[in-house]
């Protein structure tokens, strides 16, 4: 016998008495008399007696029964209490969210809209990871995650929030000095770094508006794990790298770097709010990510005019 307590049987059982028949109670429950009747059997096998006493025409409290229905109503009472006390917190947006987010995209784009954030839903609190290595949202506890590339895993719920272009770079001061490279195989004589996390690791693959492909495999002293340690490189004139456009347009609007190769593309890619599941998912985190979706579906980088003609261009940069 299980240690456990039969509250199915014990629940359909109050369910009977409460309805006054098994047709009832199985009306209001939502399953078969069969099923009712299955349950109330387990349920006096189990403890030794009769429950009730029955006809073709007359249900009845047996003594055994009388001196449990009290009880088996009140547990009843009690998880149906329970149950809806669990679905209301539920319902409402508090409680933490552990999100993980990219480290770069996370502190220009996402903290500075966790205030609004925080004043529209005083209830929740956020854990805040940045790094731009990916993580397993499942396996390390995450409830949410933003994600900036093309999602591999269709076990995960994503929800788009826009496109993310990405923006080939040179300080001007680079190309006075070696010139501009018209042709993307040109750059395999420039010194171009690299991002550890591109999905397709350290080859730049092209398109033009003609159909044209050129991949190239970039070469050069620097390769990083997050693309902010690239700006410096740049800065100085040093190299040619790949930079995501909410990093580019910064440093093209002070004329800091030059976009180069304009008349070519990069692989498509975007940002996504991404979850475990859709039907499990909380309010806590369904109000943030109808947040950040609507904070982020426009967001100010895109419509900045600094980046040119491409600056809707595609990307696959960087992920969670």
């Amino acid at each position: 016998m299980s240690k456990l307590p039969d509250f199915e049987g014990l629940a359909m059982f109050a369910k009977v008495v409460e309805e006054r028949s098994f047709a009832g109670a199985a009306r209001a429950m939502g399953v078969s008399v069969a099923t009712v009747s299955r349950a109330v059997g387990r349920l006096e096998e189990r403890l030794g007696g009769r429950l009730f006493n029955r006809t073709s025409r007359r249900l009845a409290l047996t003594d055994f029964g009388h001196s449990l229905a009290e009880r088996a109503m009140r547990l009843y009472d009690e998880a149906e209490a329970a149950e809806n006390a669990a679905r209301e917190l539920s319902s409402r947006p508090r409680g933490l969210i552990r999100l993980a987010v990219p480290m770069s995209f996370g502190l220009r784009w996402v903290a500075p809209l966790l205030p609004d954030f925080f004043r529209l839903y005083p209830e929740i609190s956020i854990d805040l990871h940045l790094s731009d290595a990916t993580v397993d949202l499942v396996g390390e506890g995450f409830d949410a995650a933003l994600r900036i590339a093309v999602l591999p895993d269709s076990s995960l719920v994503a929800r788009r929030l826009c496109p993310i272009a990405p923006v080939v770079l040179a300080a001007p001061r680079y190309i006075a000095r070696h010139g501009l490279p018209r042709h993307p195989r040109d750059l395999k004589d420039h010194h171009c770094l690299g991002y550890a996390y591109r999905r397709r690791q350290d080859i730049w693959h092209f398109t033009n508006g003609a159909g044209e492909e050129e991949s190239v495999t970039p070469s050069g002293p620097l390769r990083v794990t997050n693309a902010d340690a690239l700006v410096p490189m740049l800065l100085e004139g040093l190299a040619i790298a790949e930079l995501p456009e909410f990093m580019a347009t910064e440093h093209l609007a002070d004329g800091r770097l030059t976009a180069i190769l304009t008349d070519w593309s990069l692989p498509k890619g975007g940002l996504y709010f991404v979850t475990p599941s859709a039907r499990t998912r909380p309010a806590k985190v369904g109000v943030l990510a109808d947040f950040l979706v609507e904070r982020l579906s426009e967001p100010a980088w895109r419509r900045s005019d600094s980046l040119g003609k491409d600056q809707h261009a595609p990307v696959m940069v960087n992920g969670t």
